[in-house]
């Protein structure tokens, strides 16, 4: 009978050590809800981390993207400077004309369109880079759907749209006169001649 007590008393400081424990581990779990809750409500709090201006050289036009408002194309001259606000995580990216204030967004029919706001998430791309040293834009919110242009330089649906298509093929370029050393070899200088060269292949010499 003496070992009834001393029993009881074991099996309530066990229950008491799983009881502060059990509180512990809700105090946090409670305090990573709040973390994740703060730091992800208003992604463009943390998203606008880095600023860059360069030109987007379309493959199929041999021109730059420019945003007139809410149109979009790819006939864009040397020196259509483009706003590229990079997103938390690297790769994810909005895209603003330097003089219009419009942002590069892509609706639920896969229209390419301007907008003045672009904090929704059909405004967010992410970056995919190529083998072929091109960059290809996919939309964060409707996967698949990339930014692409006809030869024209008309925007083409996303829905028409995939990777290896040669409309959704960009490079980046500096504006005349800007040069960051620290992104020369992620930027690409593309004339008609480094165009046409591409295209012929080498003749082995022979001896």
């Amino acid at each position: 009978m003496s070992l009834l007590p001393s029993r009881f008393i074991y099996l309530c400081l066990h229950f008491l050590v799983l009881y502060f424990q059990l509180q512990e581990s809700q105090q946090t779990s409670a305090d990573f809800r709040f973390y994740i809750e703060n730091y992800t409500r208003n992604p463009d709090d943390l998203s606008r981390r880095q600023v860059r201006i360069y030109q987007l050289y379309s493959r199929t036009t041999g021109k730059h993207v420019q945003i007139l408002g809410k149109k979009i194309n790819a006939n864009g001259d040397d020196g259509a400077l483009l706003v590229v606000e990079t997103e938390t995580f690297g790769s994810h990216i909005r895209i603003k004309g330097k003089e219009s204030d419009h942002y590069i967004c892509m609706n639920k029919k896969g229209k390419v369109v301007g907008r003045p706001d672009g904090r929704k998430q059909e405004c967010v791309f992410v970056e995919e880079f190529l083998e072929n040293n091109y960059t290809a834009l996919v939309s964060a919110k409707y996967k698949g759907w990339y930014l692409g242009f006809n030869r024209q330089g008309g925007p083409k649906r996303g829905s028409r749209t995939t990777q290896r298509q040669q409309e959704v093929h960009f490079m980046k370029r500096h504006p005349k006169g800007r040069v960051d050393p620290l992104e020369e070899f992620r930027f690409t200088t593309v004339t008609k001649r480094t165009r046409r060269a591409r295209r012929l292949k080498p003749n082995p010499k022979r001896n």
